[in-house]
C-alpha cells in the first residue's frame, strides 16, 4: 500500500471508538477509502482493526503500515453507541512510528447485539459494526467501516 494511505489512515478513525472501550483485545476485518485533495482515491479492503487497552490500530492488509489511535474523547449513548473524537494519532511504517497531524474526526462503534441506527441519521450499524470518517489538515479524507469480530 503507499505511504500517503498509511500517513491519512493514521489520521484515521476507528481508533478513537475503540479507544474508551476499557481495556479489550478486538479484531475486525473492513474497507478503508482515501480521498485527496485532488480528487483521487484509494480503496483498501481487507484491512485489520484491532483494539489493545485503550489504543486502536488500523493496519493494511499487506501489514506495510498502521494507524495508531493513542487518544479519544469518547461518550456512549443508550449503552449501546459509543462516539469517539480522536485526538492522537500516529503511523508506523517502516519500523518508525510518528506523531500524526489531522484536523477532525469521528468515530462510532455499536457495542450492542442489534443493528442500531446513528443520531440524526439514517446508516445503520449492526452488532459490533465501526464507522470513521477523519480529514487531514492537508484535506485527505479517510473513510471506513469493519464489523469487529470478536471482543476479549
Amino acid at each position: 500500500m503507499n505511504r500517503l494511505f498509511l500517513r491519512t489512515a493514521v489520521i484515521a478513525q476507528l481508533a478513537a471508538l475503540t479507544v474508551s472501550v476499557s481495556p479489550m483485545l478486538a479484531q475486525a476485518k473492513g474497507v478503508v477509502r482515501v480521498q485527496q485533495a485532488n480528487g483521487s482515491t484509494q480503496t483498501y479492503e481487507g484491512v485489520t482493526f484491532r483494539v489493545s487497552g485503550r489504543k486502536m490500530f488500523i493496519q493494511t492488509n499487506d501489514k506495510a503500515g498502521t494507524l495508531i489511535i493513542n487518544d479519544a474523547a469518547c461518550s456512549l449513548r443508550d449503552n449501546k453507541i459509543l462516539t469517539c473524537l480522536p485526538y492522537a494519532m500516529s503511523l508506523q511504517q517502516g519500523g518508525q512510528t510518528r506523531a500524526l497531524d489531522f484536523q477532525h474526526g469521528t468515530i462510532y462503534y455499536n457495542k450492542s447485539d442489534t443493528k442500531q441506527t446513528l443520531s440524526l441519521s439514517s446508516t445503520q450499524l449492526p452488532p459490533n459494526g465501526v464507522l470513521g470518517s477523519l480529514r487531514s489538515s492537508r484535506g485527505t479524507y479517510v473513510n471506513f467501516s469493519g464489523t469487529l469480530d470478536s471482543r476479549q
